[in-house]
């Protein structure tokens, strides 16, 4: 199957964020932050897990999995960002285009469905205790993350092979700031409505379908909290509970949002793509471990080591 296209050039023109100098620079210095700090949180999450054989749990398997999607999530789409922000001309190849359509959608799925996992898990940690070692053993964890990675692979291959035979139109400029595949529905000569059906199944599967169980564990995890009778041990545990949540719905929502509305330039596309693609791995170290008092302790007896 070949790349059909009606002009010679084959590249896409991006507009970008703004086309003010002093705007971009801002704006560079703001994404560089938020991608430097993304990279560092979950890289010094994956390598305490890896470091510390008390964190050789089934929880931080699942948050060391999320770390390293997080790291490939930011890393796809911010670079190319960073590199249009500098750049007077903002252009990719159709095919490089394809190609980060289908690792968004390779680290965007896995992570949905890796948050849900990881809400049952918790779900099971709170409410079944007892029963936790025989419902959530490593052999089944390992196949869960193969079966979460062999579901996002087969969903972005789909979508990106429906892509690869568009016709694309005289008209290569995509009026947003990021290539993602919505964007480039306009400007397609084909009839992109089997492509559009096909990808708004794929986010109410990957997205309903991951947010509801997710929705579902957390309602039973209130419940069990609601039964405490320490109101100390309730609070902590709605405080924890609420930031897990509040990760959970930005980065769901925002997700929705941007690929089930139909591309335009409006405020709220640009502001849940961003959060969606840019924000969302950043805080993710913080609310999923250092909330953790083991994280906490091994922080503190790695940096005791350091120091000595």
């Amino acid at each position: 199957m070949a790349l059909r296209n009606h002009n010679t050039n084959s590249e896409f023109v991006l507009m970008g964020l703004s086309s003010d100098p002093q705007v971009q620079a801002l704006l560079f210095v703001l994404f560089l932050g938020i991608y430097l700090l993304s990279l560092m949180g979950n890289l010094m999450l994956l390598l305490l897990i890896r470091a510390d054989s008390r964190l050789h749990t089934t929880m931080y398997f699942f948050l060391s999995n999320l770390s390293f999607l997080d790291l490939c999530f930011s890393s796809v789409t911010v670079p190319k960002l960073l590199k249009d922000l500098l750049s007077e001309k903002k252009t990719i190849s159709v095919e490089g285009c394809l190609a980060l359509v289908f690792f968004v959608f390779l680290s965007a799925g896995n992570e949905a469905c890796l948050l849900s996992v990881m809400s049952y898990d918790r779900s099971a940690t709170i409410c079944h205790p007892l029963l936790y070692g025989q419902v959530m053993s490593n052999h089944l964890c390992v196949r869960v993350v193969w079966g979460s990675w062999s579901l996002a692979s087969l969903n972005a291959l789909v979508i990106v092979l429906l892509a690869v035979d568009l016709d694309f139109c005289d008209a290569h400029t995509i009026h947003h700031y990021t290539y993602e595949l919505p964007s480039l529905f306009p400007l397609s000569c084909s009839d992109v409505s089997m492509n559009v059906s096909i990808l708004s199944f794929s986010t109410v599967l990957l997205g309903l379908g991951n947010f509801l169980p997710i929705f579902f564990s957390y309602a039973r995890i209130i419940r069990n909290i609601l039964s405490m009778s320490s109101t100390t041990g309730r609070s902590k545990a709605f405080s924890t509970c609420s930031s897990y949540l509040i990760a959970v719905i930005l980065f769901f929502g925002s997700g929705l949002i941007h690929y089930l509305l139909p591309p335009s330039s409006s405020s709220l596309d640009l502001i849940s793509s961003l959060q969606y693609s840019v924000v969302t791995p950043m805080p993710n170290p913080l609310i999923y471990s250092l909330k953790n008092k083991e994280v906490k302790t091994s922080v503190r007896t790695s940096l005791e080591k350091y120091l000595q």
